[in-house]
């Protein structure tokens, strides 16, 4: 499905009735074939974005999956970056992908040199770090997270930034009420919570419940100063508003 390399229907649905963690273990292998991935042409926005903020020694990727996020730290940090996330599967596609020097096989270009990189399979609700990164960010995670935990989310990465460390993510403009986008989103929630109503261990991931409002004011509450910043690369809706914005929270 999606194409050639990716996860077969069968195989998604098996994914779908399993626990979180479970169907990201399953998907990890094909994940990098799908539209979950975070496409290239954002994580380069953000990239371009984040780099005015900086400099940055130190960068922890929050639910880092296949390791998009650390590909993109590796370019904006100059000491050690993290990547932090509760499926096994996925961490070990992210090591793969991110070997150590020692590690590469011979016939490789050598990589540029880089700040290190380190994995820990870790519940982003409870992150095992003290005070320690400059910069953090997040790609494509929040929706397995219900609003009731967003805030302790916040409050965890609040507690893995020095003073003064930022955390940034991109955040999409919603899809006009009506349009086909709005009606797919809809659709997939609504389709998603019958099935958690009706099976169990549930799978969150809901589209609909990461509102910019909610979310500036879970981030405040965490002890973070916010701004916004249009991610001008992704593009401009009829209306003249940005397709996308960059959120940065900096711990005061």
């Amino acid at each position: 499905m999606f194409t050639e390399q990716g996860p077969t229907v069968r195989e998604l649905a098996v994914q779908a009735l399993s626990s979180i963690e479970r169907g990201y273990d399953l998907l990890a292998p094909k994940f990098d074939h799908t539209p979950y991935r975070t496409p290239d042409r954002v994580l380069d926005a953000v990239t371009d974005e984040v780099r005015r903020l900086g400099p940055f020694d130190t960068g922890l990727d929050v639910c880092c999956g296949t390791g998009a996020g650390v590909g993109v730290l590796r370019r904006l940090c100059r000491e050690r970056v993290v990547g932090v996330d509760f499926s096994a599967g996925m961490l070990a596609e992210a090591r793969a992908a991110f070997p150590p020097e020692g590690e590469r096989p011979a016939e490789e270009e050598p990589a540029e040199e880089g700040p290190a990189v380190d994995w820990v399979r870790a519940d982003a609700r409870s992150l095992p770090f003290a005070p320690a990164f400059d910069l953090a960010l997040s790609f494509g995670a929040f929706g397995h997270f219900l609003p009731a935990e967003r805030f302790g989310l916040f409050a965890e990465v609040h507690g893995s930034l020095r003073p003064g460390g930022q955390f940034v993510f991109p955040i999409a403009a919603p899809p006009p009420v009506g349009s086909r986008a709005y009606w797919t989103l809809l659709g997939f929630d609504a389709a998603m919570r019958v099935r958690n109503a009706l099976w169990r261990p549930q799978f969150v991931m809901y589209y609909r419940t990461f509102r910019l409002g909610d979310v500036l004011e879970d981030l405040t509450r965490a002890g973070f100063a916010v701004r916004l910043t249009p991610l001008a690369e992704l593009g401009r809706r009829p209306d003249g508003s940005p397709r996308a914005r960059l959120v940065v929270a900096t711990r005061e």
